[in-house]
């Protein structure tokens, strides 16, 4: 059986990823506020930090998409 089998092959829009990272950037801010250990946090700020710069990359990609799309 296809592991993919009942998938939605269509790609993600922009803004569900730009979404996405939103909400991984919450998440990992929330996981570093409780964490204990010094190590913990360190994986938790360096998630959190990655997912904040993704989402400001996806905004420039939306704004982009947004530009192109007035341009034609």
């Amino acid at each position: 059986m296809d592991p993919g089998a009942g998938q939605d092959d269509r790609e993600p829009s922009t803004q569900e990823l730009k979404q996405e990272q939103a909400k991984r950037e919450s998440e990992e801010q929330r996981r570093l506020a409780e964490s204990e250990l010094e190590d913990e946090a360190k994986q938790h700020e360096r998630r959190r930090e990655k997912a904040a710069y993704l989402k400001k990359k996806l905004a420039e990609r939306e704004r982009a998409e947004r530009e192109a799309e007035s341009g034609d």
